[in-house]
């Protein structure tokens, strides 16, 4: 974004070169994208699904003309001699080309259903920088190996392992086929009848062949559905605590009576910088918030209220991702900022996230300046920020309109203001503090990625801002120079005494259990460690 700035600058004199330019590598990467679904759509329809049914259909019509032939090896046998050599080949290569597909596409389901919170939260490493969905998850790859080897030492016999896969197939295909259905008739609103005729047209061949592999449960076929019961158990148990924790959270949040009460200063010391709590919650204050004030007697200048939200669709669009508003009056400085992903989007891949975070909350306040100016009869002070009031901010093209301005650090060189806050800083840390921090930070791979930037107050835009905007901007930069710590609850979830045991054995056996071999959300969020704050709570659900 920055260069993007430094080049607009430069060629400010032909801004039509740069409208064609992006309209025509936009129009480009559209084509492409439509071109390429529109490929594999008529691949699959017109070749490989038609190809699937015929192979099955023609070893069916073998076997009927043939039934002394050794059902076990019916495919080879199907085959004319001439052709055998070369169609073992094909079929070596497309065991390991379905292998392979089986591997990405379980590292994908997997990573969508961590995003949904519907699975406990796994290591994902993406390995293109330009192939979006090109990922590789260590502990899902072990696991598969695991499984695999357990099959072939516990099988020892490729008919139980056919029969096994015929039933996975089977099973795959009439769910697909089902599923299908209810995307016709909710998602595309295409009606009953529509969705009545693909049924018949693709589930009375697949449900044939279901009744077929139905009959080898007993010989290998109860592998597949014993696995999926194992990992139905899993999704229910994650999804059941994770549940009941949000409703604790809900039923325990902050009121905000109760943070009026405590005054501008929150009834603490004030220190300078920038404080984001993470919280699930999309509206309120979180009860680690209370938990923290009460046990420790300082809090950050400003502080944002964080919630990162997966949403069910693919992708949600740059421009659409953050919410912000406000929790409390002006002199507070309190913020809520809700982010929102889509399932496949990539969570914590954002290494400028505290650089636009500022600028999205600074636009939030020359926005709700501007609203309050226009309708005389809201109040300036708090009318205008009711709590649960949220408004779409995006990051604005023209840094100015925020009242701010973005330049990178020149050695030797540091504003009025920057070295206003690194003084205040400096007082809170002392020297041991201050060289870990630098050893730390020049050691670290996410601190080098980030990108060093200055923000300063626009003196051109100062004279027409409101002065208690340029004042409210005035202390979210000197914050920002201070530093952002990120503070997060560090959760113990136990059942109630009064509980069954079947929800005892789920929350205090099964859900801990997977929670303590999962991921912490900090390392799923890429939080950096130096500047992470847990608050440890006890919730009784």
């Amino acid at each position: 974004m920055f260069e993007w700035c430094m080049v607009r600058r430069r060629v400010r004199q032909a801004p039509v070169v740069l409208l064609v330019i992006k309209l025509a590598g936009g129009g480009i990467q559209l084509i492409c994208s439509l071109a390429w679904i529109i490929v594999r759509k008529v691949a699959f329809v017109g070749l490989i699904y038609p190809c699937l049914v015929l192979q099955y259909m023609g070893q069916a019509a073998f076997l009927s003309k043939t039934p002394d032939c050794d059902i076990h090896f019916i495919f080879f046998q199907s085959i004319p001699r001439t052709l055998f050599w070369p169609v073992l080949v094909i079929a070596t290569l497309a065991a390991i080309v379905g292998s392979q597909a089986v591997i990405s596409a379980t590292f994908s389901i997997v990573r969508q259903c961590t995003a949904l919170g519907c699975f406990p939260r796994v290591k994902i490493v993406h390995t293109s920088n330009r192939i979006h969905g090109q990922i590789y998850s260590p502990e899902i790859n072990w696991i598969l190996m695991l499984v695999c080897l357990a099959v072939t030492v516990g099988f020892r016999d490729t008919m139980l392992i056919g029969n096994a896969y015929g039933m996975a197939c089977a099973g795959v295909m009439v769910v697909t086929t089902l599923l299908m259905s209810l995307v016709i008739v909710f998602v595309w609103q295409q009606g009953f009848i529509l969705a009545t005729l693909f049924l018949l047209a693709f589930g009375v061949v697949e449900a044939a062949y279901l009744s077929a592999a139905l009959m080898k449960v007993p010989q290998g076929g109860w592998l597949p559905l014993a696995l999926s019961l194992v990992f139905v158990a899993i999704m229910y148990v994650w999804h059941y605590g994770t549940r009941l924790k949000h409703t604790f959270d809900v039923q325990n949040k902050v009121s905000l009576r109760w943070i009026h009460a405590l005054g501008p200063s929150l009834g603490i010391v004030r220190v300078p910088g920038i404080g984001l709590i993470y919280s699930e919650l999309a509206t309120g204050v979180p009860a680690v918030f209370s938990h923290f004030v009460t046990n420790l007697p300082a809090f950050h200048q400003v502080l944002v209220f964080v919630c990162v939200k997966a949403v069910p669709i693919p992708h949600v669009r740059p421009e659409e991702r953050h919410l912000v508003g406000r929790v409390g009056p002006r002199d507070f400085h309190m913020y809520r900022c809700v982010v929102r992903y889509g399932y496949k989007d990539v969570l914590g891949d954002d290494s400028d996230f505290e650089n636009d975070l500022v600028l999205r909350i600074a636009e939030f306040v020359q926005m709700e300046a501007a609203e309050a100016a226009e309708n005389a009869n809201r109040n300036s002070d708090g009318a205008a920020s009711v709590e649960g009031r949220m408004t779409v901010i995006t990051r604005p093209s023209d840094l100015a309109r925020t009242g701010l301005l973005v330049r990178e650090p020149v050695d030797g060189e540091e504003s009025v203001v920057v070295r206003a806050a690194t003084a205040a800083a400096d007082v809170h840390k002392s020297d041991t503090l201050q060289s870990l921090q630098n050893m730390y930070e020049s050691e670290s791979p996410g601190f080098a990625n980030q990108r060093r930037v200055r923000f300063e107050m626009s003196e051109v835009a100062g004279e027409y801002v409101d002065p208690r905007v340029k004042e409210e901007l005035s202390v979210i930069v000197e914050a920002k120079h201070a530093g952002v710590a990120y503070i997060m609850g560090h959760s113990y979830i136990k059942a109630r005494k009064s509980s069954n045991v079947f929800k005892k054995f789920a929350i205090d056996v099964a859900y801990n259990f997977l929670r303590k071999n999962s991921r912490g959300p900090a390392v799923a969020l890429n939080i950096p460690h130096i500047s992470l704050i847990e608050v440890g709570m006890i919730y009784y659900v």
